[in-house]
């Protein structure tokens, strides 16, 4: 898909490059008509009569064709303009002579209207920079409608300025003949490149918007199945605890009906009532793993609703700590309680406080490879009190407190299953802790533990 992608965005680029180029190509054309045009206008000037009379009068002081200068002269000037084919072949040698004084005769008035016109006949309407070249002088003899100063090509002041005029390849030789031409007529464009490139604008725009969406979209592909990916090991990894955490106490049960059912168990009534609580217990067992799924799945649906007392933290905190220690004190651990928080009294769920407290503890035993030690603290802040629970376990990777609050979640162990459970403890933390408007965040190393810090509120309706 990735390649199908750079391929259709590579293709669509050709495409629209070959459009710029073929409507530079249609463009240069135009002004070469254009230009066409204006040379061939310019042309027909020096015939005009009028012309040749004042082309021979400032050229006459070189008294080149004798006698036979007056006689044109006269005739130029006589009334029919009917002039001989002598008088004619006269003055073609007259201006083959005098080429390169003919581009300092173009009437630049007639010159700027001559391009004006045939620019607009092509329709093209782009501001312009032209010139009259002189290969004689190797500088303009006339640039925008003024006269210009030659003073060489590469000294010229205006060269700089007018580099695009000198550099233009939109050109036309004037009054060329054989013997060559005495000059070029330039015209330069300054805003053609980015005229062509606004005309396809719209299908680049185009192009780019609909490209974009699907890159959008393969993006969001691709990260879908990298999350349904993560979901569906972490169900797989659900499915085979929640089989292990079945299996034994259903063992352990069927182990004890049929201890029951012996004829040397079933004769001794304290026998039976022992094999009878080991059956309950295990029982409240699997109805205490239930209880936990199905509780999962109705604060997923939002179908619960917060029984709100007053709670004094410290004392859940106490209670909780006495519970857990039994577990630490069998492991050679420790677990201290700083119950440094004043005010203590919040508005809460007891029994979902309570649990939470506990998750937290228990995580902190289950996740602690040697002797567990633990330290809870308690303290206020001006909106709330904070519970801090800080044990000395595996600790977290980076990419494992992105996850940890994850409903199926379990950090990686390598090859070890010694720690028993769904992955639902935290993610029951975090959705009890939100839905008392509080906050729930951990800071953990990897081999040197993790420090979970929760915020409650003083009352939930404060916070809402």
């Amino acid at each position: 898909m990735t390649v199908a992608l750079v391929g259709i965005a590579v293709t669509q680029f050709i495409w629209i490059k070959a459009q710029v180029d073929l409507d530079e190509k249609n463009f240069d054309d135009k002004v070469t008509m254009a230009m066409s045009n204006v040379k061939q206008k310019l042309l027909e000037d020096t015939e005009e009569p009028a012309f040749v009379l004042d082309f021979f009068k400032e050229k006459q002081k070189t008294n080149l064709f004798g006698k036979e200068t007056g006689i044109l002269t006269k005739m130029l000037s006589s009334p029919s303009n009917n002039l001989s084919k002598r008088t004619m072949e006269l003055a073609g040698n007259m201006k083959a002579l005098y080429k390169d004084d003919l581009l300092e005769t173009i009437n630049k008035k007639n010159l700027d209207r001559y391009l004006r016109e045939a620019l607009d006949d092509q329709s093209i309407n782009l501001k312009h920079d032209y010139g009259v070249y002189s290969n004689k002088q190797e500088d303009f003899v006339i640039r925008n409608g003024n006269f210009a100063v030659a003073i060489g090509n590469e000294g010229s002041s205006e060269a700089g300025k007018d580099r695009g005029l000198y550099d233009s390849k939109h050109m036309v030789q004037l009054f060329n003949n054989e013997d060559g031409s005495p000059g070029y007529l330039k015209v330069y464009f300054p805003g053609q490149r980015n005229w062509l490139w606004a005309k396809v604008v719209p299908s680049l725009l185009s192009s780019l918007l609909f490209t974009s969406l699907i890159l959008l979209c393969f993006a969001y592909t691709v990260f879908v199945i990298f999350r349904q990916k993560k979901v569906s090991e972490m169900k797989t990894d659900f499915i085979n605890n929640m089989t292990h955490e079945f299996k034994t106490p259903i063992a352990t049960i069927s182990l004890a009906t049929d201890s029951i059912t012996n004829k040397t168990v079933i004769s001794s009534e304290d026998k039976i009532k022992r094999f009878a609580g080991i059956i309950k217990q295990e029982n409240k067992r699997m109805l205490n793993q239930v209880e936990k799924v199905l509780q999962m799945a109705r604060i997923d649906k939002e179908d619960f609703e917060l029984k709100v007392t007053e709670v004094n933290i410290n004392e859940i905190v106490t209670q909780a700590a006495i519970n857990s220690r039994l577990k630490v004190a069998k492991r050679d651990g420790s677990l201290a309680t700083n119950l440094g928080a004043t005010n203590p009294i919040i508005k809460a769920d007891v029994t979902h406080i309570s649990n939470i407290v506990h998750n937290l503890l228990d995580n902190a035993e289950k996740y602690s490879s040697e002797k567990p030690e633990i330290q809870v603290t308690t303290g206020n802040s001006a909106e709330g009190v904070f519970v801090e629970i800080k044990d000395n376990g595996i600790g977290m990777s980076k990419d494992s407190m992105k996850h940890i609050f994850d409903k199926f979640y379990r950090a990686h162990t390598g090859n070890r299953h010694d720690v028993k459970g769904f992955g639902l403890g935290l993610s029951y933390v975090k959705a009890l802790v939100d839905a008392h408007k509080g906050k729930v965040k951990v800071a953990s190393e990897l081999g040197k533990g993790s420090t979970f810090t929760v915020f409650l509120p003083f009352s939930v309706d404060e916070m809402s």
